[in-house]
């Protein structure tokens, strides 16, 4: 997507003040251009008039008039400095809500494509970088071309064999101006990346700070983020060292440019050929000539800039949702029945690298089913494919009787329940987190789902109750009790289907038999899957899933499998053996 395409999409309501802020250059232009050509008057009629006659009624009236188009150019000025920046920074925030927007759309895989740090890059200083631009461009695009034509016209009306200067300086510029473009944008592109490097070391450290000092890592990890930091500072300063290098030809150019206009002016002054004020007002138009390439170059460096972000946005808002609802979506899940009909999964999406291979399995609406299997067995990624948050590389996944690509997306979603292996809470309190599950949900209801989930007990224990403020992240309580909070808001969902990933890890078994009993006897109708370390944990259960190496080892209750399945034996054996 083009930088043009990315203004025009995305400057929403701000549109009229980014066309509005040319229309104000123009009137500042016109004021600015029209005064050296004052100047020169003033000099060569009102002041000889007022030594002649002893009368300064027209300098006065000149000067007046000039007084006049300083405010008025002062005031268009401000008011193209109010809509640039209002239009940009407007355009700056709908950008950045598309890309947000856009992420929310996206699927598991769309956002393994992405790390989180490079994701925050773009969304802050990547928007930054092109809204910048963009606040250049609303002022500099019409104002400095017209700007350029109106002074070199004043000019040529002035002194047409002076002009001639600006055919050495312009050519000169031009070449500087695309060497410093092409030379700087590929050192941007890897100062970008380093940037999401940087981000992503303080976005590791902070979210596991804890690890940090417990482990005595915290120099190792001022080393790491030095190091970090020293990469950007360095990939950041031999980019700017070639963009450095506008300032300094400008200014000599601008300053040969005066020197040769003197020289010539002079010598035309003497022979009769010009007059002073005539020289005065030239001086000017060829520095306002030679300011307004000067912004353009800027403009354009600028863009070499902005470049390296708009790319980086563009892969965002170009990504495709790797899921999405079908044209004819179903609105609604009749029951929470699971059939995986010789179902296979690849991270990659090829068939050949599966993940889950050939997962046939049936579980009936409001079954509890647990799932046991070693680390790495793709217990997680199982379940992850019923709300489709990966898609099926190969074969069926029916929910309620439907495949899960027939669903809308929001409806299977909100009629399946997760609780994850990581635990998350958001800051807020500890009723506003809750409310995840259902923005609705009354007090009674919040209370009754904290009781089943093993947490109205200890949240009655923090001296604000359910206003406690959890902080970010939930720091402000244990693991258990984090689990519970979630087990909690997942229940006030009322879904069709209840994933509980490892989810009762961190409490004792007591208590994890207490919630296992309370959604037996809360939710008869929900379908549940608990995966676990624990035997314990799903022993009860309908029916218990044994996987290995992302294969269905077998499938049925804890007394079958201990007739049949040595794996299932072998792990409770060993459980055991560790009770006693």
């Amino acid at each position: 997507m083009k930088f043009t395409q990315i203004v025009k999409n995305y400057a929403g309501e701000y549109k009229k003040q980014l066309i509005l802020c040319p229309v104000a250059m123009i009137g500042e232009v016109a004021m600015e251009t029209t005064i050296p050509m004052m100047t020169a008057n003033l000099i060569k009629y009102a002041i000889p008039h007022s030594q002649e006659t002893g009368e300064i009624s027209q300098v006065l009236l000149y000067g007046g008039i000039m007084v006049l188009m300083a405010i008025a150019s002062m005031a268009f000025g401000i008011l193209g400095s109010y809509l640039s920046s209002k239009g940009a920074l407007g355009f700056g925030r709908n950008l950045r809500q598309a890309l947000f927007e856009k992420v929310q759309h996206f699927s598991f895989k769309n956002i393994d494509h992405f790390s989180t740090a490079s994701l925050v890059t773009r969304l802050t200083t990547d928007v930054n970088q092109v809204q910048s631009i963009v606040m250049m461009i609303v002022r500099g695009a019409v104002r400095s071309p017209i700007m350029f034509v109106m002074a070199l016209i004043m000019a040529l009306n002035l002194q047409p064999a002076l002009v001639t200067v600006l055919a050495v300086a312009i050519p000169i510029l031009a070449i500087a101006v695309v060497v410093i473009m092409n030379l700087a944008f590929p050192r941007f592109q890897v100062m970008m990346k380093k940037y999401d490097k940087l981000n992503s070391s303080v976005q590791e450290n902070l979210i596991a700070i804890r690890v940090v000092k417990a482990f005595v890592r915290a120099e190792h990890e001022k080393e790491k983020f030095a190091a970090s930091a020293d990469d950007v500072t360095a990939t950041q300063r031999a980019a700017e060292k070639i963009v450095l290098w506008n300032g300094p030809i400008m200014t000599i150019l601008m300053n040969f440019s005066i020197v040769a206009v003197l020289w010539l002016g002079g010598r035309r002054i003497v022979g009769g050929m010009m007059e002073f004020g005539d020289l005065t007002a030239f001086i000017t138009y060829i520095t306002q000539i030679l300011m307004a390439l000067m912004m353009l170059s800027f403009m354009f460096v600028g863009l070499v800039l902005s470049r390296a972000s708009v790319a980086r946005i563009s892969e965002v808002l170009e990504e495709e949702p790797e899921i999405e609802s079908p044209a004819q979506a179903a609105d609604a899940v009749p029951d929470g029945s699971i059939v995986f009909d010789h179902v296979g999964f690849s991270y990659q999406g090829e068939a050949d690298h599966l993940v889950l291979t050939d997962i046939n399995l049936s579980i009936r609406s409001g079954e509890t089913v647990g799932v046991i299997g070693g680390t790495g067995s793709a217990k997680t990624t199982l379940v992850s494919l019923i709300p489709r948050l990966y898609e099926v590389t190969k074969g069926r996944l029916l929910v309620g009787g439907k495949d899960v690509r027939e669903y809308d997306i929001h409806t299977l979603r909100d009629q399946v329940a997760m609780v994850l292996q990581k635990n998350v809470l958001f800051s807020g309190t500890i009723r506003e987190n809750l409310r995840w599950g259902d923005e609705n949900a009354t007090d009674e209801e919040i209370t009754e789902a904290c009781r089943a989930a093993a947490a109205d007990e200890f949240i009655r224990s923090f001296p604000d109750g359910y206003e406690t403020d959890l902080g970010q992240g939930g720091v402000n309580v244990s693991g258990g009790q984090k689990q519970r909070l979630c087990i909690a808001r997942a229940l006030l969902k009322k879904p069709k289907i209840m994933i509980l990933d490892d989810a009762t890890s961190a409490v004792d078994t007591a208590t994890d038999a207490r919630i296992r009993q309370a959604l037996r006897t809360h939710m008869p109708d929900t379908t549940k899957i608990i995966i676990a370390q624990r035997i314990t944990s799903v022993m009860d259960a309908d029916h218990i899933l044994v996987m290995d190496e992302g294969r269905v080892k077998d499938f049925g209750t804890h007394e079958e499998l201990m007739a049949r399945s040595e794996i299932y034996r072998d792990v409770y054996t060993s459980q055991q053996k560790g009770v006693a």
